[in-house]
């Protein structure tokens, strides 16, 4: 029998909504309820008629783009199939055996497993009412800690810190400690949560901000994601990056999206504006959800038994929401936020499984 290296034979795989069949709407996967930029669509088909070549491992038009949009020297940008390559990429790069990476309790799953996949030591902080708590990180680094993880906004609760909170915490933490603050929702705070201040973090040389066209852009099936990091700890990334990460139609898709500032903003608003009237709905109904800030929404239960109930429910009315057991909260539902008539549909499902 052929057999893994250990580490890898004691690993769980990282996984995704289980998929429910043909036919069902997903709300599991914070996918974007509305279609990506027609120029971004434009842009992705007309870059087809060159795939015979590489694409441009320097991603030249989609780093202009992003620096453009925030106010970013182009040098400082590293992007991504997705934000996961970079997230995992600098767990490899920076943390080790012996190491570990500090998230929250409720922190991204996928930053335990890139830790697991470099043999280091996942530590998750407690949250405060399912919010990051600055305190706690601080209270729970160790001699060990080479890096602290930040989902800002959090997934998948949804809540905000306000950036004088990460503030604290970069001027916190030990000067060899890294900071990774992951924004793969900030599109949907950046108006009240101001990027600049994150973004002047990475000129202290041990900060690291990571995003992601997957969400506010609706290209989550293009993998494109970007990060602005200091020069040193760029270098050390790069050497770890599949050097053509990001397909042709993908940049270019990409870059028209980054540049539609109009379109993307309008799809913000949109979806907002059902998220909203959705968790409104289902306080109404005696539901527990927390402020959001993304494109989604997180429904605690009474119990256990309850969100279980409304996960048969929902399943037979052929929607589908994340169940939330494999980070604790077995007694909550994790909802994507999709055009209006389909969460009509899901609270009208929710109602009936309640009474």
């Amino acid at each position: 029998m052929i057999r893994p290296v250990p580490y890898v034979g004691a690993m769980g795989a990282y996984t995704l909504a289980d998929p429910n069949g043909a036919g069902t709407i997903s709300l599991a996967q914070n996918e974007s309820a509305f279609p990506a930029s027609p120029a971004a669509v434009a842009a992705g088909q007309a870059a087809l008629a060159d795939l015979a070549l590489y694409p441009d491992p320097e991603w030249a038009e989609m780093r202009s783009a992003i620096a453009k949009v925030h106010g970013l020297d182009p040098a400082r940008i590293l992007c991504g199939a997705g934000s996961m390559e970079l997230i995992g990429c600098l767990i490899r790069a920076f943390a080790g055996p012996g190491d570990q990476a500090l998230g929250t309790q409720y922190g991204y799953a996928f930053v335990a497993s890139a830790t697991a996949q470099a043999q280091a030591e996942y530590v998750a902080a407690p949250e405060v009412d399912l919010t990051v708590s600055v305190d706690a990180l601080l209270a729970a680094v160790t001699p060990a800690t080479r890096i602290v993880f930040v989902c800002n906004p959090g997934n998948p609760t949804g809540t905000l810190i306000p950036n004088d909170e990460i503030v604290r915490l970069r001027s916190d933490l030990p000067g060899d400690t890294l900071l990774v603050v992951d924004q793969a929702y900030a599109e949907f705070a950046d108006a009240t949560n101001d990027p600049a201040q994150i973004f002047a973090l990475v000129d202290r040389g041990d900060t690291v901000i990571t995003r992601t066209c997957s969400k506010a852009y609706g290209l989550a099936g293009a993998r494109a994601g970007w990060g602005c990091f200091p020069s040193e700890i760029s270098g050390e990334v790069r050497k770890l990056l599949n050097p053509n990460n990001i397909s042709i139609a993908s940049q270019a898709a990409a870059a028209a999206a980054i540049r539609d500032q109009a379109h993307m903003r309008n799809v913000v608003a949109r979806t907002a504006e059902i998220r909203d009237r959705f968790a409104q709905e289902c306080r109404e109904l005696g539901l527990s959800v927390p402020e959001s800030h993304t494109n989604f929404v997180l429904i605690r239960f009474a119990s256990t038994a309850q969100a279980q109930r409304a996960d048969t429910a929902l399943r037979a009315e052929g929607l589908m929401m994340r169940g939330m057991g494999g980070y604790g909260l077995s007694d909550c539902l994790r909802a994507t936020i999709c055009a209006r008539e389909v969460m009509d549909k899901a609270r009208d499902i929710l109602k009936g499984a309640l009474t």
